[in-house]
């Protein structure tokens, strides 16, 4: 065994920051400190009622078998009636593949696509997973650096500047994670062009669409049916421990996706799959918008309420539970100051280090996955961490 050798790709997949922080923070409430926490991307709502009636049921129901691995046909005609219903597109069922949460899409989409040393195009800032996603089929993720400038978004021109003879693919997040920006529908369409004209895949993270303010509803799928789009039931459905996700894939890779899915996973869990089913009842669907307009509540207080402290918002979030603050004026090291603050305060958030290169120690990100009232006090606690910040040092 000690001749034994850790995989070279694991050099390469950076830790997940925010769980460490999350760790200490779940230390200290054990100690009896009282922690707000602004760090981790889940809803604070516990999954909607009726839909924990339906898993209850599928379980007495005796559904606690193996399932198709694309899952169940119920589920994926209800997320094909889904899109019809809400963006007038029609998905054919056979594209739909269920999997165990947007995770267990994006791997299937990496390996069907990607072969050694070929790239993928991403955001920096993005969703940090996506680059370990792509080492673990042993890809080569190409972090493009993206400011407000472009909304912390890719942009054609951007694509067409940063393709090499290696790319193979690139990956779009409409809402993003950390940014909450969107990108419009004109650029999409351009993004679309400029990738196939390249004989590249695109791939549109779609995890937060359900979780837009003030804006029409729309999908990537309407620009074609050669694009990979993934979603999910943890952010919009707040299913997040029911690990539950989908990819609707062009029909060509439809058939490797599924052999890999019985070889990866096998199938998702029965009994979230028939708890699913619920999640599009018409009133379940109202539960859910009357939550998603409470994020909009909160986001509407969090940003004035932190840009009053000196927080900077170049680009206004319009979707998902995040704001992605810049602290430069703050602190020159967002890293140390999320950590300091938890400490001194008790109040969570995640350091701009979790989601890239690109300028992370000037950025924080907020999740308002709280009450408003909570975050109230944790704006309090922040702006009294920076009163003594800048009190002279004989006085601190």
């Amino acid at each position: 065994m000690a001749d034994w050798k850790i995989a070279g790709r694991m050099a390469r997949i950076d830790p997940f920051y925010v769980m460490d922080l999350l760790a200490r923070a779940k230390d200290l409430q054990a100690r009896g400190r009282t922690v707000i926490h602004m760090e981790v991307g889940e809803p604070d709502f516990a999954t909607a009622p009726l839909i924990v009636a339906a898993g209850k049921k599928a379980l007495d129901a005796g559904y606690t078998g193996y399932t198709p691995a694309t899952g169940i046909p119920e589920l994926r005609r209800a997320i094909s009636a889904h899109y019809k219903r809400r963006f007038g597109i029609e998905v054919p069922v056979e594209r739909i593949i269920v999997t165990p949460g947007s995770s267990g899409a994006l791997q299937l989409v990496l390996s069907v696509l990607i072969d050694p040393g070929t790239e993928v195009l991403m955001t920096d800032p993005g969703y940090p997973c996506n680059k370990n996603f792509v080492e673990l089929v042993s890809g080569v993720p190409v972090c493009v650096p993206v400011n407000a400038d472009t909304n912390y978004q890719f942009t054609a021109d951007l694509i067409e500047r940063w393709w090499r003879e290696k790319t193979a693919a690139v990956m779009v997040a409409s809402p993003s994670n950390p940014t909450g920006t969107l990108v419009e529908k004109t650029e999409m369409s351009r993004i679309y062009d400029t990738v196939k004209s390249r004989g590249g895949a695109l791939i549109v993270d779609e995890i937060y669409q359900g979780l837009v303010y003030g804006r029409d509803p729309w999908s990537a799928l309407e620009l074609g049916d050669d694009l990979f789009v993934i979603n999910s039931f943890s952010k919009y459905f707040g299913m997040t421990g029911w690990r539950l996700g989908w990819v609707v894939a062009p029909e060509p890779f439809v058939e490797s996706m599924d052999i890999l899915a019985q070889n990866i996973f096998l199938s998702c869990p029965s009994m979230s799959q028939y708890a699913a089913l619920e999640a599009f009842n018409p009133s379940c669907l109202e539960v859910l918008e009357q939550r998603r307009m409470e994020f909009r509540r909160r986001r509407d207080f969090l940003l004035p309420a932190l840009e009053d402290i000196g927080f900077g918002f170049p680009a206004i979030p319009e979707g998902a539970f995040y704001l992605y603050a810049d602290s430069s004026k703050l602190t020159s090291d967002s890293f140390s100051f999320a950590y300091q603050l938890l400490e001194d305060q008790g109040v969570a958030v995640t350091p701009g280090r979790d989601f890239g290169t690109n300028n992370p120690q000037h950025h924080i990100r907020f999740a308002y996955t709280n009450s408003i009232d909570n975050m109230a006090e944790a704006v309090g606690r922040i702006k009294a961490f920076l009163d003594r910040q800048q009190q002279p040092s004989e006085l601190k």
